[in-house]
């Protein structure tokens, strides 16, 4: 025994784990070594010590300490994890949209009453009233009550239709996207009523394109007045934008939408047959066969 002792010793100098500069690696090796060479009263303390020793709980998802903390790490939110090889795609669009939102806000000289062009606010509010779904829909009806000639109420009918189609088609796209302005200004009363409470698309761009191309293919007009109904749909966009209430991605979105509404509708085109059968429902004088 004492030369088995010996040679253990030495076998322990000639180790070179044991130098100092891998203590902290060898040093849970010597604590069990040590704890074997205890004997049995080492034994008997550390189980009385791990007896003793609460049990480690499992976690309430189902594991241990270090399967709960895997885990818990793996249910953080992905904002908190760092994208070290992003897409050029997603590159792209991001860049896009801040240049965007930072455009929209430096175009916003309108938006509050301290505003750099705080004196103007009035009247671009006008000219933004001018392109409004309540205007629209009430100056149609108005006319459609007073006109008498068959071909004037066959264009007012689908006009009609197509603002009613223009005001559900922005407002459930407004419901499904959920953007909020470059400012984020809380919706007016006129806009609760146009249903006209988000940012994407731009409602009244898409009206007042939908119209000028309505009002400019069934209307006989001089070119300057076809000009200018140009220049109202463009500036009825830009006075949305001046606001602060739409980006300029909004607007241009807008713009498209009102072409499509305006395509959609004459493809669909109601006859006056059909239009006179509308008036008669809409005046309660509908007579069935």
């Amino acid at each position: 025994m004492p030369g088995s002792q010996a040679r253990s010793r030495a076998r322990d100098r000639n180790n070179v784990l044991n130098r100092p500069e891998f203590v902290s690696l060898n040093q849970p090796l010597r604590h069990v070594a040590g704890e074997a060479r205890g004997g049995g009263g080492s034994r008997r303390g550390a189980s009385r010590q791990q007896s003793q020793r609460p049990a480690p709980r499992e976690s309430q998802d189902g594991g241990s300490g270090a399967e709960g903390g895997v885990k818990e790490a793996s249910r953080l939110p992905e904002q908190d994890c760092m994208q070290l090889n992003p897409s050029f795609r997603g590159i792209a669009i991001n860049s896009l949209l801040a240049i965007d939102i930072s455009l929209s806000k430096r175009l916003s000289v309108c938006a509050g009453p301290r505003s750099t062009a705080a004196p103007l606010r009035s009247m671009v509010t006008l000219l933004a009233l001018s392109g409004h779904a309540l205007t629209w829909v009430c100056g149609t009806l108005i006319c459609l009550w007073r006109s008498n000639t068959l071909a004037g109420q066959e264009v007012l009918v689908n006009l009609l239709l197509a603002l009613i189609l223009d005001v559900m088609t922005v407002a459930g796209m407004q419901k499904l996207i959920k953007r909020k302005g470059p400012w984020d200004f809380p919706p007016g009363f006129l806009d609760y009523i146009a249903m006209d409470t988000y940012s994407f698309p731009a409602a009244h761009a898409s009206r007042a394109a939908m119209v000028s191309k309505f009002l400019l293919n069934h209307l006989v007009l001089a070119v300057p007045l076809r000009i200018l109904l140009y220049l109202w749909a463009f500036l009825v966009g830009v006075s949305r934008v001046l606001l602060g209430k739409h980006h300029l991605s909004d607007v241009g979105c807008g713009f498209a939408l009102g072409f499509l509404h305006f395509s959609l509708v004459e493809s669909v085109w109601l006859d006056s047959a059909t239009c006179q059968t509308l008036i008669s429902i809409g005046t309660l004088r509908w007579t069935p066969l």
